[in-house]
Formats: structure tokens, C-alpha cells, sequence
């Protein structure tokens, strides 16, 4: 297992936007396909059935995903890796460096599994132990050829994709979001348990609306660069996709901070979710674009509980 060796900021983020849009196109590809069949598997148990929902697409994405960075270019294997799933040649990339490239192979599993919506994703990002540095969203069934959300400095990319075009050179061409979307009022909730439609309600009582994940119109990510949403709320979240959330609304002008002290959310603090086998931050984090709207968010919840699990 290679440990840390010198990396260029500069160099990783050119490497991943010349690199990752074919991989993701092609790990899109895999998904749409695998979507037509039976392919739920056993084996997480946290209790939360958007949490539980694991597929044989989740796997084989994800050991697509883990190989393609391993071969496309060494500067990738500089990094530490963390995958949703644990399969994949991991092994191959280091394990002490500042940079880490976390993967979630299909963002939205029950949404894939059960054929609701065109809600799921291919995603990764790198980040440090402070702030994310490159985001790439693919969502492979939104639109007749899947749509893109890329995001990097001060660049934010959304749009649809063009498979006639090499996927980074389509990127490339695609134009930056323009200003920040009006702010919504509407709210993305997840991670409250049973509790769910309860803590919604209360972000709608507050003068937001509040949106449980079985009412969600589809993809967050998406939803953030439209306008269509302002943000979430989201108990202890998950180092696989949530930290794109916090990169995006942090590019347009927002944050994401715990709502127990208000503080920026970091990387530097996780725990094991054993029971989901992912993980987490702790706490409770508001993560919205407008800041009046964040500090509703945090007043709301400064005082709710900090356990994911009340057992």
C-alpha cells in the first residue's frame, strides 16, 4: 500500500477533470443498465431503509470506479481513497496523504432500486481535512442523456451531457452557472430516523418548507444549481456525498455549519456508523446557500439531538 508522496493541488484537480467525466459516464452506463434487473442485495442494517438499500450496481460501479482511478493516472493513487462500499483494489492508494478522493458509486440506491425516479447519481469528490476541492456529479437517467454537476474554485458546472463528445471536453465546454439561484425556501431533510416528516414539518413551521426524503423530487445536487432548492438538514451525514452539498453552497455564497455551535463544518471529526458501515459527521449540520436561511436552520436545531441512534 503506497503512502504519501508529494502532490501538486493544481496537477490533481487538472488530472481529475481531464480523467473522472469519462469514468463517470461510463460507470453511468453501467448503472442504466444494471437498473433493468433484479439486483438488491442484503447487507447493511442500520434500520433506515434509504440508508439499507444496497444493490449489485452499488458493487460493481464502485469496483469501476476504484480501478479507473487506480490506472488513469498515478497522481490519483497519491491520495487516500474512501468508497461507500468496500470492495475495489483500495489497497492501491495511499494511506497518508492530505488529499482524500471519496466515491459513492450510486447516490440514491432505493431511488435506483425501486425505480421511483431519476433521483440517483455517480458521484465523487476530493477534499482535505477542511473543505472539498473538486466535485463531479453525474446523474445517468435525468434527461435523455444524464445531466452533469461539476464543481471546482469558484466553478460550478450543470447541465445536460452530450454523449457524441468526449465527456471532459463536453464539460469543458459547458458554461459556468452564472450568479446565485434565487433563494428557495425549500428544504431537504434526511438522517432523522423515524423522525423524518416530524423534523420537516418543523423547518416548515419556521417560515421554510420543509421536504422529507420520500417527498423528494429528485437529486439534491441538481436541485441546489436550479434554484429549486436552498439547502438541507441533515443529521450526522455521510462523508460520500454530503460534503458536495457543502461544496456547492459554499461556491454560491452559503455554508455548511453544525447546529449545536454554528461552526463551519470540517473533516477533522468522524465517526463509524457500524450499523450502516459508513462514515459520519457528528451532529446535526445546516447546509443552505441564502444565510438568513442558515441561521433559521440553525436556530431551529441548535437544541435537538445530537444521537443519530436514540437505542
Amino acid at each position: 500500500m503506497p503512502t504519501e508522496t508529494h502532490v501538486v493541488l493544481s496537477d490533481l484537480i487538472d488530472a481529475l477533470r481531464l480523467h473522472t467525466p469519462g469514468l463517470l459516464r461510463w460507470a453511468g452506463a453501467i448503472a442504466r443498465r444494471l437498473r433493468q434487473f433484479n439486483v438488491a442485495l442484503e447487507g447493511k442494517s442500520s434500520g433506515n431503509a434509504n440508508t439499507d438499500a444496497l444493490t449489485l450496481a452499488d458493487i460493481t460501479v464502485q469496483e469501476l470506479l476504484v480501478a479507473g482511478l487506480r490506472d488513469l493516472d498515478p497522481i490519483f493513487r497519491r491520495c487516500r481513497i474512501e468508497a461507500e462500499e468496500s470492495n475495489g483494489d483500495v489497497a492501491a492508494f495511499a494511506t497518508d496523504s492530505p488529499y482524500v478522493l471519496a466515491l459513492d458509486p450510486i447516490d440514491g440506491t432505493r431511488t435506483f432500486r425501486d425505480h421511483t425516479g431519476d433521483g440517483y447519481a455517480v458521484m465523487l469528490h476530493l477534499r482535505d481535512d477542511a473543505q472539498v476541492l473538486y466535485s463531479l456529479v453525474f446523474l445517468p437517467e435525468m434527461g435523455p442523456d444524464g445531466t452533469w454537476v461539476q464543481a471546482y474554485g469558484s466553478t460550478i458546472k450543470y447541465g445536460a451531457d452530450d454523449p457524441q463528445v468526449p465527456a471532459a471536453e463536453h464539460l469543458d465546454g459547458l458554461s459556468p452557472l452564472a450568479g446565485r439561484p434565487a433563494a428557495s425556501k425549500r428544504i431537504y431533510l434526511i438522517g432523522f430516523q423515524e423522525r423524518d416528516r416530524e423534523c420537516a414539518q418543523q423547518v416548515t413551521d419556521v417560515g421554510l418548507l420543509g421536504v422529507p426524503p420520500d417527498d423528494m423530487p429528485g437529486s439534491i445536487y441538481p436541485l441546489l444549481c436550479s434554484g429549486d432548492f436552498g439547502g438541507s438538514l441533515i443529521h450526522s451525514p455521510n462523508v460520500y456525498d454530503f460534503p458536495v452539498s457543502s461544496h456547492l453552497v459554499r461556491i454560491l455564497g452559503g455554508d455548511a455549519v453544525w447546529t449545536h455551535n454554528g461552526r463551519s463544518t470540517h473533516f477533522r471529526e468522524t465517526w463509524l456508523d457500524e450499523r450502516a458501515a459508513m462514515l459520519r459527521l457528528p451532529g446535526i449540520v445546516a447546509c443552505a446557500i441564502d444565510r438568513d436561511t442558515l441561521q433559521t436552520l440553525t436556530s431551529l436545531a441548535r437544541d435537538w439531538n445530537q444521537q443519530r441512534y436514540q437505542s
